[in-house]
């Protein structure tokens, strides 16, 4: 399952950036060509946010679809699939959209206030 891998090296940018803030939410772009399971990517972010700043945080997946467009006769359309045929029969297809997959963005808490050096006296 190759989403356990894509997912950890998500799960690895976001904790680098969070830089040691908690991370409440993470909103990734997965195209429908990259042949993501958006449930299976799903579970696999719980498993590999365990014991990091993005323990419990929520992924948030948007799905970004297949476009391609016919050299041959100019139509734009959907690919529901990594088959790239245009209707008028063409396989002459360029894919200008699917193929996505990165982090859009995330949210983390502010940072935690420094402690205040408390001043001390001296033992008497």
């Amino acid at each position: 399952m190759h989403e356990m891998a894509i997912t950890q090296s998500v799960i690895d940018a976001v904790c680098e950036h969070a830089a040691g803030r908690r991370v409440h939410s993470v909103t990734v772009e997965v195209g429908a060509l990259c042949a993501v399971v958006p449930e299976a990517m799903r579970f696999c972010f719980e498993v590999a946010a365990e014991a990091t700043v993005a323990e419990g945080a929520q992924l948030v997946l948007v799905e970004i679809p297949g476009v391609g467009a016919c050299r041959t006769c100019g139509a734009e359309f959907r690919l529901p699939d990594p088959i790239l045929l245009c209707p008028c029969g063409s396989a002459d297809v360029e894919i200008r959209s699917g193929r996505e997959l990165r982090i859009r963005s995330m949210e983390v808490s502010e940072a935690c206030a420094q402690p205040a050096v408390a001043a001390t006296t001296p033992p008497r």
